[in-house]
């Protein structure tokens, strides 16, 4: 059983962020028959799915069917840049909704007020079945300014600490910025551990299965759950490896070791 399994029902996105890696894959909605088959594939191995990898799942126009049915046996879980966060307003079945505000930049033609707002809005509909996740940046420009608007709007004080609780099912998390890992990186270290295959993997929007949520090229794929099982792919050479290598702290793959993600972030 996995902690949890991401799948990629959309890799288009809204926004065109500096901070996401820029990739030249086919854009593609999720048809809901093959997400059907993906979730009756993967049923035995998780109860928790995150509906994304790249792109903003929110665009996806059947989002809410998406969630409703994979409700019915897995728990729902969602990260969004928080811009078409109206969308899901009124859906209940949502385990938890991640929302990066470090996403707002005004360049995107909506005011920083009423971009909360819209948040407010859904947090305050749907808190009571909701777990939210306030995800901020640290040195991010709008800290401050997010920071200043939630306190007036919720009056209660808000502090940048990891999983700090401010209401009822809502909370503060703080990142630093990290590097996506690519071929191109200067970084490279063949030493560390990583939590992908241990507690989770996923699932890109054209079936590829990657071991780790931030492989958003693909670079690592080890099958395609369309044509092949994942207890075949649990039990290839090359998922062994990693999984080997990451309990002996080494990295197997050249992509492992331009990755300094759980350097920035533990």
């Amino acid at each position: 059983m996995y902690k949890k399994i991401y799948i990629e029902i959309t890799n288009n996105c809204n926004l065109e962020c500096d901070f996401c890696i820029k990739s030249k894959r086919n854009k593609k909605y999720m048809h809901l028959d093959e997400y059907e088959v993906i979730l009756k594939k993967i049923k035995n191995y998780t109860k928790y799915l995150y509906l994304h990898v790249e792109g903003e799942p929110l665009m996806h126009p059947l989002i809410n069917e998406f969630i409703d049915i994979g409700s019915k046996n897995f728990y729902i879980n969602i990260t969004t840049n928080g811009y078409l966060i109206k969308r899901i307003l009124n859906n209940h079945n949502i385990r938890q909704i991640n929302i990066s505000l470090h996403s707002y930049d005004e360049k995107y033609m909506i005011s920083l007020e009423k971009y909360l707002d819209n948040i407010i809005e859904v947090i305050n509909n749907l808190k009571s079945d909701t777990y939210f996740a306030l995800r901020f940046w640290v040195n991010n420009k709008n800290n401050e300014k997010i920071i200043k608007y939630l306190e007036k709007k919720w009056q209660v004080p808000i502090i940048l600490q990891n999983n700090y609780k401010i209401m009822d099912n809502v909370f503060v998390s703080i990142n630093k910025e990290f590097i996506w890992p690519s071929l191109d990186n200067e970084y490279y270290n063949e030493k560390g551990t990583c939590y992908a295959l241990k507690d989770h993997l996923g699932i890109l929007v054209n079936g590829d299965i990657i071991p780790c949520c931030l492989d958003v090229l693909g670079i690592l794929k080890l099958g395609n759950i369309f044509i092949n099982e994942l207890e075949d792919v649990i039990n290839s050479e090359k998922y062994h490896r990693m999984v080997k290598g990451f309990k002996n702290n080494k990295k197997c793959e050249l992509l492992c070791k331009k990755c300094n993600f759980l350097d920035n972030n533990c």
